[in-house]
C-alpha cells in the first residue's frame, strides 16, 4: 500500500472509538462497551494504598491484580460523587500531585466528570515549584501520593488557598485534620451519595470547549506556562491517535494495532501530556488494559510479570534498555562479539528491502541466539513502542527494529495534545517523525533558518508551524505568552527546526533555542550530534555545547560499568573514585577513541574538539534533567562551570558572557 492510499484510508476511518464528546464522556461509553475487559493492572507491595483490601482488593506482592472497566467504572463514579461532596463544581481546579500508577487515572476521569479542571504536579517538584503549580491555577484542592508529598504541599499551605486534601495511600493520625482525607474516605462518600441522574448531569454540562485541564511547561528558561488544554484538545487527538493506531479494515493483520487486546505498560509520568493522552487516555478510549510498573527503575521486571503489547516511553529510556543488553552481553568476549554479530545482522537485514537466502538465514541465527532472548526478557509480546518526548537516535532505532521490536518516533508539545505526527505502524522510517496526523495542518518559517543550514537540508526546512483542534488556545492568565507562542494569522510556533523529507515524513533538527553559533559563524544543532552517541557503549550522556566559542565542545559523563568491565579485560588498575576516573588520562583516552569515531559523520565546524568528563549522572532528581528526561542545558551549563573553563579558559567565557 502506498503512502497516498494509506493516508485516505486513515481519513476517512471511523468506528465506534472516535468521537465529539468530552473525554468524561469518552471513558463513560468505553467503560460501558467494554465491561467485562481488564481494564487496569496494579501491582501489589509497593504502596499502602487506602482502597485496598475494602474497596479494591489488594494484588499479591510483587505480582499485578486486575480491574475491569466496569470496575474502575465504579471507583471512578464514587470518587466523582465524592470529590462533588467535597465542594468541587465545574471549572474547580485540583491538583494531581502522584506518580503513576492506578489511582492517579482513577482520580484523572473521576474529577474530570465531577466537572473539574485538572492541573498536574511532579513528583520531582520542590515545596517552592509545588506552592506555584498549585497556587498559579487556584487550586482549591490536590489529591497527593503519600505523607511525603503531603508534607511538601503542608510545608507551603500557608500560600495556597486549599479547601482540601486527599491522600492516596494510608497516613499517619498524627496529623488529625478535618482537611485531609484518604482516597477511600472519598470514595466512601461518593458511594454513600451516588445518584446517577446528577452524574448524567454533570457530563451533560460539560462541553468540548470546556478546560479540561491545565499542564506546566518545564520552565527551563522561565516560570512555568500553564498550557490549557480543553476536552476538545484531548477528544480530538485521541480520534487523530486512532486514525493511525486503530483497527482499520484496510490494514494487513501482520501490522500491530492499538484495540482492545492491547496491554500497555504505563511508567512515564502521568503528570507529562505524553503519557496522559497516548498511555490514558487513548488506551481506555480502545478499550486496551494499562498495567502501571513500580517505578522507572523496576521496568525491566514488570515488563517480564505483564507482558505487554506496547509501551510509550522517552528516549532516554530505550537507550538504558539497550545498555542493558549490551551490560549482559558484556559477561564474556564470546557473548559480546556474538550480540555485537547479531545486532549488525538485524540492522543490515531491515534496511534491505529484499534479503537474499545468506541474509536470510544469518539472520534466523541471530534470532534464535540474541533477538528471542531479548523479545523474551521483554515479556515476548511487544508488538511496537512509541517514542516521544525527545528525538530519537535513528541508529537506536534501526536496532530495535532489526530485532523485531518496533519502536515509532513521534513529535508533539504540551501545546498539542501533544501528537503532531507519528510514524505509521505500515510504514515506519526511523530517523524520521512519522507524518502528521489527520486534521493537522503544517507549514514552514524559512526565516528562522540560516543560509548554511538551508544549503545542507534536503527539502523545506524551518521552524514548524501547525495548526489543528488538538492545538492549544494558550497560557492560563499570560496574554503576552500566548501571542508570542501564535503568528498574527493563528499558527502555533513550535520552536522547532525541522525538514521536509521524502513523502512528506519530517526530520528533527534541534529546537530553535538550542541551536548556537559559533565565533566563526557556524550554526551548530547541537541535537543530532548528541543523538549519534545513544547507542555508545562509552558514554552514558553527553551536551554538545560551543555558542559564541570557537569550537564545538561537550560535557560527557561516561558510561562507569562498560568502563571498569574494559579495565578489568585490559588489566588496567583504575581508582574507585568516579571523580578520580574522570581526571584518569587512560579513561579519557578511552573515551576519546569512541568521540573520533562518530565525529567522522559530521563537518568539521561540527566536530567534538574538546570534552570534559564529569561524575554524577544528569538526573530529574539533581534538577539536570526535566521530569520527561530531557536535558535541562542551562543548569548543567551553570554546574559545570569549571569544566567549561578547562575548555574554552576564563578569559574566553568571560568575554562569551560580556552583552
Amino acid at each position: 500500500m502506498t503512502t497516498a492510499e494509506w493516508l485516505t484510508a486513515e481519513r476517512e476511518y471511523s468506528d465506534e472509538v472516535i468521537g465529539d464528546d468530552t473525554i468524561s464522556r469518552l471513558f463513560e461509553v468505553s467503560a460501558e462497551r467494554n465491561a467485562a475487559q481488564d481494564a487496569q493492572l496494579y501491582k501489589g507491595g509497593i504502596y499502602n494504598r487506602s482502597l485496598t483490601p475494602d474497596i479494591l482488593p489488594a494484588a499479591p506482592d510483587g505480582q499485578y491484580a486486575a480491574l475491569t472497566y466496569a470496575e474502575m467504572r465504579d471507583v471512578v463514579h464514587n470518587l466523582a460523587a465524592g470529590f462533588r461532596d467535597l465542594g468541587v463544581e465545574n471549572d474547580t481546579r485540583v491538583g494531581i500531585f502522584a506518580n503513576t500508577r492506578m489511582e492517579w487515572a482513577q482520580t484523572d476521569f473521576a474529577l474530570l466528570a465531577a466537572g473539574c479542571v485538572v492541573t498536574t504536579v511532579y513528583t520531582e517538584s520542590a515545596p517552592a515549584q509545588v506552592e506555584y503549580l498549585l497556587s498559579d491555577p487556584g487550586a482549591r484542592g490536590v489529591v497527593v501520593e503519600n505523607t511525603e508529598l503531603l508534607d511538601r504541599v503542608l510545608e507551603v499551605e500557608d500560600d495556597l488557598k486549599l479547601d482540601f486534601i486527599v491522600v492516596m495511600d494510608e497516613f499517619d493520625a498524627s496529623y488529625d485534620r478535618e482537611d485531609i482525607y484518604t482516597l477511600a474516605e472519598v470514595h466512601d462518600r461518593g458511594k454513600a451519595t451516588f445518584d446517577p441522574d446528577a452524574y448524567e448531569e454533570w457530563l451533560a454540562n460539560r462541553s468540548l470547549d470546556d478546560l479540561a485541564s491545565l499542564i506546566y511547561t518545564s520552565g527551563t528558561t522561565g516560570k512555568p506556562k500553564g498550557v490549557r488544554l480543553t476536552h476538545g484538545n484531548f477528544r480530538a487527538n485521541v480520534n487523530q491517535i486512532h486514525r493511525r493506531f486503530g483497527p482499520r479494515p484496510d490494514r494487513d493483520p501482520s501490522v500491530p494495532t492499538i484495540d482492545t487486546d492491547t496491554t500497555a505498560l504505563s511508567f512515564l509520568p502521568l503528570a507529562h501530556v505524553f503519557e496522559r493522552t497516548a498511555g490514558h487516555f487513548v488506551m481506555f478510549a480502545s478499550g486496551g488494559t494499562v498495567a502501571y510498573a513500580e517505578s522507572a527503575d523496576t521496568v525491566g521486571e514488570d515488563i517480564a510479570i505483564v507482558r505487554p503489547t506496547t509501551a510509550t516511553s522517552v528516549p532516554r529510556v530505550y537507550e538504558r534498555i539497550f545498555d542493558s543488553m549490551r551490560e549482559q552481553a558484556s559477561e564474556s568476549h564470546l557473548k559480546e562479539r556474538i550480540f555485537n554479530w547479531a545486532i549488525d545482522i538485524g540492522r543490515e537485514h531491515y534496511q534491505t528491502e529484499n534479503p537474499d537466502t545468506m541474509l536470510s538465514i544469518k539472520y534466523a541465527i541471530a534470532d534464535r541466539l540474541v533477538f528471542s532472548t531479548v523479545k523474551n526478557q521483554l515479556g515476548g509480546n511487544i508488538e511496537m513502542f512509541i517514542s516521544g518526548g525527545g528525538s530519537l537516535s535513528k541508529e537506536l532505532a534501526e536496532l530495535f527494529n532489526g530485532m523485531g521490536l518496533p519502536i515509532l518516533e513521534g513529535y508533539g508539545l504540551t501545546e498539542t495534545a501533544p501528537v503532531l505526527t507519528v510514524n505509521p505502524p505500515e510504514d515506519p522510517r526511523p530517523g524520521t517523525l512519522g507524518i502528521p496526523l489527520t486534521e493537522v495542518s503544517i507549514k514552514f518559517d524559512t526565516a528562522a533558518v540560516a543560509a548554511d543550514q538551508r544549503e545542507q537540508a534536503g527539502g523545506e526546512i524551518g521552524e514548524l508551524l501547525v495548526k489543528g483542534p488538538n492545538v492549544s488556545s494558550g497560557y492560563w492568565m499570560n496574554s503576552e505568552a500566548t501571542a508570542a507562542a501564535f503568528t498574527q494569522d493563528g499558527w502555533f510556533r513550535t520552536g522547532d527546526l525541522v525538514e521536509r523529507g521524502p513523502d512528506d515524513y519530517l526530520i528533527y533538527h534541534d529546537r530553535l533555542k538550542q541551536l548556537f553559533v559559533l565565533s566563526t559563524g557556524k550554526n551548530i544543532a547541537p541535537g543530532p550530534i548528541e543523538d549519534a552517541f545513544a547507542t555508545s557503549p562509552r558514554i552514558e550522556q553527553i551536551m554538545v555545547l560551543g555558542d559564541d566559542q570557537k569550537f564545538v565542545a561537550a560535557l560527557v559523563v561516561p558510561n562507569f560499568e562498560s568502563l571498569r568491565a574494559w579495565a578489568t579485560r585490559e588489566g588496567i588498575d583504575l581508582p574507585e573514585s568516579k571523580a578520580e576516573l574522570c581526571d584518569h588520562p587512560r579513561v579519557k583516552e578511552w573515551v576519546q577513541a569512541d568521540i573520533d569515531e562518530k565525529n567522522a559523520q559530521f563537518s568539521k565546524s561540527e566536530q567534538i574538539k574538546q570534552f570534559e568528563l564529569v561524575p554524577v549522572e544528569w538526573t530529574a532528581e539533581n534538577d539536570l534533567l526535566t521530569p520527561s528526561m530531557k536535558m535541562k542545558r542551562r543548569n548543567i551549563l551553570d554546574r559545570y562551570e569549571d569544566e567549561l573553563v578547562s575548555i574554552y579558559g576564563k578569559e574566553q567565557m568571560k568575554q562569551s558572557k560580556s552583552p
